[in-house]
């Protein structure tokens, strides 16, 4: 496989279909944290492209080396992606139920995006690209690595736009945004599990 056009286009596309879990949850993000910063909204899309460059390495490696363990694996790929998001989302449910407004005060609490929380949700949402590894098996090394760094840089551009829009309609939600990014975060973890199935 030689890089040209079309592997560009390829790989770029690759990378969009990938990138439409972290675009939700980034929607997500920023329902529940409109004020976060660009230096933070950079972390959080540097992550998930980071795990989006990893998890089909990952898999390319695997192929050229324990085909036959990866294998017996790949099945429990959609149930770890459900539970992680399960949890997550479960967790954002609860804390919006929970969280008390009083008529005449703003919420006491502001939620956060914590940094291991943003690590669950970048395995969560990348871990269904391990199998891209497959797709790209036949690639030398070289060209798989470009390969990853296209998809990468895909998800970092799509997630900061889920950011910046999620950051719009945050504002306007307040304290109901914990609870509908939960029920997305559910939804999100029930289709890459369906999908996988």
């Amino acid at each position: 496989m030689i890089i040209n056009f079309n592997f560009i286009i390829n790989s770029f596309l690759l990378g969009v279909g990938l990138a439409m879990d972290t675009f939700s949850l980034s929607i997500v993000n920023t329902l529940t944290e409109p004020k976060m910063t660009r230096i933070k909204m950079s972390l959080v899309c540097g992550v998930y492209a980071f795990f989006q460059f990893l998890m089909p390495m990952i898999g390319w490696i695997c192929v050229h080396t324990i085909l036959d363990y990866f294998k017996s694996f790949e099945k429990f790929i959609p149930w770890i992606a459900l539970i992680l998001l399960l949890y997550i989302g479960i967790k954002m449910l609860i804390e919006g139920f929970s969280s008390k407004k009083d008529d005449n005060s703003e919420q006491v609490e502001k939620k956060t995006l914590t940094f291991g929380i943003l690590i669950l949700q970048g395995i969560a949402t990348s871990i269904d690209a391990l199998s891209v590894g497959f797709t790209i098996a036949e690639y030398y090394l070289s060209v798989a690595l470009v390969c990853a760094i296209i998809i990468a840089f895909t998800t970092f551009i799509v997630s900061f736009s889920g950011l910046l829009i999620g950051k719009k309609v945050g504002t306007k939600l307040n304290n109901r945004a914990s609870i509908l990014g939960g029920i997305i975060l559910i939804g999100i973890g029930l289709e890459i599990f369906i999908r996988n199935l």
